[in-house]
């Protein structure tokens, strides 16, 4: 072989060498890969928070999170405005996603040429899709504080729990019908036939993974025992191999979806519709946090797992749970480009400054050292009956100017071919009328505010009606459903659509 063509070959093997030299360094930089953050996490574990901003002011590119919680861009705010001078950080890049969209977010990005927009930290929930992911895919890695080991339970440290929530039975307390309980197979008999609301299992996860957990032999136990209590100590005869039922999770899952009431498919409306005297007789099982909401008439609404006998001291137990709970985890997203700044997020929403946000009614800090809620629950006025004047709803709305007004009625009219909702209000302290859309041009009516005109708004006014304190951690892990994982994800296949069958009617 002639040595110009020796040359030619070893000059050619150089190029494309250092071609793919300059490949790897352009993907990794700003980013990530699966190597390059498991050796980051390793050290740092190991670091202090001072120790970890040091490291992120070295990194470039955005800084951008993902949750399936809203509150996350508030974290974000705050975490802004904390450590964003360091690191040269403005804008809040939190968004709130769906699970499923997380996920297909964090596919597209690890494709990505450039990852300097990557998310670099996500939360989230399902605990048996999360460990799908996990197990199958590099896109998730678990990163856990250093010392955070000593505050939070082993169990809930891979993948790193953020935060704990709980969905409770609660009943309506303004009619003659008590929904108290104290075993959840009184929930199957005849006399709850549509007066249970729950979401839609097949639309919202955990909901299925609840019922999902019922199969396991531990709760399929503790369900045979509460049958057996609840029967005078006779057997389920229709339970066992070969029969109707493989074991007690099962039967309860079928006769307790036959009485529930599915025609409301989020949490926050089952909780607005439950406080109301229509539903005076009903019951349901949804988030407990709702209860915050100013639209929902927290002291019509009964928890559940709060009912005492009469002269009692201590919470009734509801044999054998009173609701479930699951997790939302933080995890770092392998492809994102700031590694360090993410791992420091975590270490902030791990404390109690850092979990603000969530810190209300229902919701709980993987960390034990952060307190629970103690605080005040609001609800809508309502007018007197002698005030209501045509009000459609009785509530007591204030404008943005902090004047009171009755909620008169509401229209759709057509402006250029798009239909717009017109609401009218009356004052009560002088009984003028206002319309928040002007009805020519479509624009919101204004209003003098202070010195200044401004587009007219209007909310619920809010009266406090209790100060409450909520339950510790541990009393609910003692009381309800928690989520596991890898039994979901092991049977989830064969009892999802069993379930799915069960919700058709087949």
């Amino acid at each position: 072989m002639k040595k110009t063509k020796v040359f030619s070959i070893i000059l050619a093997s150089v190029m494309i060498l250092s071609a793919i030299f300059l490949l790897v360094a352009c993907n990794n930089g700003p980013g990530t890969d699966d190597t390059i953050l498991k050796a980051a996490v390793e050290a740092g574990q190991k670091m202090t928070t001072e120790q970890l901003l040091e490291e992120a002011k070295k990194e470039s590119g955005d800084f951008v999170a993902y949750g399936n919680t809203s509150r996350i861009t508030t974290a974000m705010d705050n975490f802004i405005a904390k450590y964003g001078k360091d690191l040269g950080l403005s804008g809040n890049k939190a968004s709130k996603l769906s699970d499923g969209d997380i996920y297909k977010k964090l596919d597209t990005e690890s494709k990505a040429a450039n990852k300097s927009s990557n998310a670099s930290i996500v939360l989230i929930q399902d605990s048996a899709t999360l460990m799908q992911y996990r197990n199958t895919t590099s896109m998730l890695t678990n990163y856990i504080p250093m010392g955070m080991d000593k505050k939070v339970d082993e169990a809930n440290l891979m993948p790193l729990a953020h935060q704990f929530i709980n969905k409770l039975f609660m009943y309506n307390t303004t009619g003659d019908t008590n929904r108290k309980f104290s075993n959840v197979w009184q929930l199957t008999q005849e006399d709850y036939k549509g007066k249970i609301f729950f979401k839609d299992p097949t639309s919202e996860q955990v909901n299925m993974n609840f019922l999902i957990m019922l199969t396991s032999e531990d709760w399929s136990k503790k369900l045979e025992t509460a049958y057996k209590t609840f029967n005078n100590g006779k057997a389920a005869e229709d339970v066992g191999k070969g029969k109707t039922y493989t074991n007690y999770g099962y039967k309860w899952i079928a006769e307790f979806i036959a009485n529930c009431n599915f025609s409301i498919n989020s949490d926050t409306t089952i909780a607005q519709k439950l406080s109301t005297a229509d539903n005076q007789d009903k019951m349901g099982l949804f988030v407990l946090s709702k209860l915050r909401d100013s639209s929902v008439y927290g002291d019509n609404l009964q928890v559940s797992a709060w009912d005492k006998e009469e002269g009692a001291t201590n919470f009734t137990k509801i044999d054998p749970f009173a609701g479930f709970m699951y997790s939302i985890y933080a995890q770092l997203a392998t492809n994102g480009p700031r590694p360090y700044t993410a791992m420091l997020f975590i270490n902030y929403l791990m404390t109690e400054e850092g979990f603000t946000p969530w810190k209300s009614l229902g919701g709980y800090s993987a960390n034990k050292d952060v307190p629970v809620y103690s605080g005040e629950l609001t609800k809508p006025v309502e007018l007197p009956a002698d005030q209501k004047d045509g009000s459609k709803d009785g509530f007591v709305y204030l404008d943005n100017n902090k004047k009171e007004m009755s909620y008169i009625k509401s229209e759709k009219v057509s402006i250029g071919g798009k239909d717009v909702t017109i609401k009218t209000y009356k004052y009560l302290a002088d009984g003028t009328t206002i319309t928040d859309i002007d009805r020519e041009t479509g624009k919101a009516t204004q209003i003098t505010v202070g010195d200044a005109q401004k587009d007219f708004k209007a909310s619920v006014k809010t009266a406090t009606i209790s100060t409450i304190k909520d339950s510790e951690l541990s009393f609910w892990t003692e009381n309800l459903v928690v989520e596991d994982g890898a039994y979901i994800l092991s049977v989830k296949a064969d009892v999802e659509d069993w379930i799915n069958k069960k919700l058709s009617g087949k």
